[in-house]
């Protein structure tokens, strides 16, 4: 009995606790809000698209969430002017894709050396709010949004895992 018992529970320690499977996230690409008097420009277009493709990569990496391509909905989504304003359209083209949860980002560029760059994920089920992550940037450079967003998700949206 003894023996069992003590079998029993080696094989507990060795399976481990379950680890649930990372929640479904439709991550947009990172939309542009330019408050300076200078108009954006190919440039500033390459650095969201990389950046985007970088949160993906690091969601996805870190564990947080397993990422669903938003291809198919992409046509929808360039129809939609801005979908931090766009009355939870967001959502919509999340659940479309199976996601249960809907990332959006915006960089808020004030000058060529103040800018913002956020992070908004919105669970689709219950009653959460809307989380936001946000961090300051020094200097409209390839260099700040790489550092910028790993440093978004590494410190502030995977703090703790």
């Amino acid at each position: 009995m003894f023996r069992t018992a003590l079998c029993a529970a080696a094989l507990l320690l060795a399976v481990g606790p379950a680890v649930a499977a990372p929640e479904k996230a439709a991550v947009f690409d990172f939309q542009f809000s330019n408050l300076s008097p200078v108009p954006g420009d190919e440039a500033d277009r390459a650095r969201l698209d990389r950046t985007s493709a970088q949160l993906r990569d690091l969601l996805q990496k870190k564990g947080l969430f397993e990422i669903v391509s938003t291809d198919p909905v992409k046509d929808e989504v360039a129809k939609s002017a801005d979908l931090r304003r766009c009355n939870g359209c967001a959502d919509g083209f999340a659940r479309k894709l199976g996601a249960d949860v809907a990332i959006t980002g915006e960089v808020q560029k004030v000058s060529n050396l103040i800018l913002n760059l956020n992070v908004y994920v919105k669970q689709l089920s219950g009653n959460v709010p809307e989380k936001a992550y946000s961090v300051d940037m020094r200097g409209d450079t390839d260099e700040s949004f790489e550092r910028g967003i790993r440093f978004l998700v590494e410190n502030n949206m995977g703090a703790g895992k």
